[in-house]
């Protein structure tokens, strides 16, 4: 635990959908999900997690077989909030899509999509770690076992000035090391 190893650093952990503002709010780091782009601020990659394709095993024995990515698109796909994984997914496999990709209910949370998934309400493309447990009990099927690493990554954000902080240089550091003991998640 990073308080066991830095006492004298203050951590408030606030998850949040919003973008954090530097200039405004009062935060050091920001953890953020996305291409790695973030004008007049330092980004270092974390970790691109692996999306899978999952979903009921009652839901797949009443449809067609899934032999083939594009397969997938005869079955409702459950989408994130952004609806773009299942297009980047089906073209990083060769499969020229169009907007049926982003067809599907939609949920801000993966936790939401593996619920929805092993409800038998479609596929969801979700990161394998986040599946793993659902795999494991049999809620969850990987369909098709095509697994392809997110173009998306998690970052480390903040100001060059932050970063020149003991206190910052520690946290990070602390991060860093976390994500590279989770094997297969660290770039």
């Amino acid at each position: 635990m990073a308080h066991e190893l830095y006492p004298h650093i203050e951590v408030r952990v606030e998850a949040s959908a919003q973008i954090v503002d530097f200039r405004r709010d009062r935060v050091d780091v920001a953890l953020r999900h996305g291409l790695g782009h973030y004008p007049g601020l330092q980004s270092i990659r974390l970790m691109a997690p692996v999306l899978l394709p999952v979903a009921s095993p009652a839901l797949l024995a009443k449809g067609r077989p899934i032999e083939h990515p594009q397969d997938c698109l005869d079955y409702p796909l459950l989408q994130d909030a952004d609806r773009a994984d299942w297009s980047l997914w089906l073209q990083a496999l060769g499969v020229e899509v169009g907007d049926q990709a982003k067809r599907g209910a939609s949920f801000d949370e993966d936790l939401l999509l593996l619920r929805a998934a092993a409800a038998g309400q479609g596929i969801a493309l979700v990161q394998d770690s986040h599946a793993q447990e659902d795999i494991d009990s049999g809620r969850l099927v990987v369909a098709p076992d095509r697994p392809w690493p997110s173009r998306f990554a998690y970052y480390i954000v903040c100001r060059e000035e932050s970063l020149q902080r003991a206190e910052v240089q520690a946290f990070v550091g602390w991060i860093k090391d976390e994500t590279a003991a989770d094997s297969g998640l660290a770039c």
